[in-house]
């Protein structure tokens, strides 16, 4: 017969273990307080599930998946980055799951994939912003190789920033923009620096009084009291996703399958315009700061084709801007 001493210690090793039935283990290029409210909103929703997130930019998590993906130990269960291009690669290499979320009947077609294998969850647009004391309103792209402002235009690179290439590939496959422009861009003086988080210094500092942003980054910018303004061009603008995707090799189906319907479902879209970007899912509002969305021409992006030309678009722009 068992004494009361020696049952203490194996109930408290009992009632120690994880109460988690389930594990995810999430790459995420969010940034951090993002993340850290996405998995904290999912566990409300899915207490029982323990999530495990990595969070870096979308190239050095892409460098530390396929290092694993060499040594044969992937991690990941669900990617949440910040491209569909580099998901449009990992569906050509058979790295992904295809599983057709019943969220899916709330959104444009345009905005997920047809085979199933990620989905848009937000929709980050790229415009132009420029400083508030600058005596130039611009108003279109072409207003950018205007040569009242020759020398003043900044932009990202597409050869450091996913969403800048997606808008060079967005841009240049647009008739009366194409390649003539970003060589009229050069002509003007227009320069290429980084990531978007340096246009968004030159512009508001004024050094540079006009960039080529995304959205977000200067409607905060400006409710913060910066003085900063920016307009979502009359020709259209390109759209940064950010979607989500299973890994075809995911060691919890279930729970993976659970976080993409989260951010797909109206909790999950209402989580994203709390954090102040445009949710993808159809008919809901706008963020603070952002006009009506049927006041913004979105441009069509062809992730297969983008895929295809991105090696030679990134060589053309790298000869055009650093010469």
């Amino acid at each position: 017969m068992y004494s009361l001493k020696r049952l203490i210690p194996c109930l408290a090793i009992l009632f120690s273990t994880s109460s988690f039935a389930d594990k995810l283990t999430l790459y995420t290029s969010q940034i951090p307080v993002d993340a850290q409210m996405t998995v904290d909103s999912f566990n409300l929703m899915y207490p029982d599930i323990e999530v495990d997130w990595i969070r870096d930019g979308t190239t050095q998590l892409v460098t530390r998946l396929e290092a694993e993906i060499k040594a044969g130990v992937t991690k990941p269960d669900v990617l949440l980055i910040a491209d569909s291009i580099t998901m449009a690669s990992f569906k050509q290499r058979n790295l992904l799951y295809a599983y057709k979320s019943e969220q899916a009947q709330y959104y444009d077609t345009s905005f997920y994939d047809s085979d199933f294998y990620y989905y848009g969850t937000k929709l980050i647009t790229t415009g132009i912003a420029y400083h508030r004391q600058a005596d130039f309103k611009p108003t279109q792209w072409q207003d950018l190789a205007n040569p009242a402002i020759k020398g003043q235009v900044v932009m990202p690179s597409p050869l450091y920033s996913g969403a800048a290439m997606i808008h060079l590939a967005t841009l240049t496959a647009i008739p009366q923009l194409g390649w003539n422009y970003y060589e009229a861009l050069k002509e003007n003086g227009a320069t290429a620096q980084g990531g978007n988080g340096g246009v968004l210094t030159a512009v508001a500092n004024g050094t540079k009084p006009y960039g080529v942003l995304v959205d977000y980054m200067a409607i905060r910018a400006k409710a913060k009291g910066s003085p900063i303004e920016f307009i979502f061009p009359k020709e259209g603008v390109s759209i940064v996703t950010e979607p989500v995707a299973i890994m075809a090799n995911s060691q919890n189906l279930s729970a993976a399958q659970k976080f993409v319907d989260f951010v797909l479902s109206q909790s999950g879209q209402q989580l994203v315009l709390k954090m102040g970007y445009i949710p993808a899912m159809n008919d809901m509002p706008m963020p603070a700061g952002f006009p009506e969305r049927n006041a913004i021409k979105l441009l069509s992006v062809d992730n297969q084709n983008i895929l295809n030309n991105e090696q030679a678009a990134k060589a053309r722009f790298k000869t055009l801007f650093t010469q």
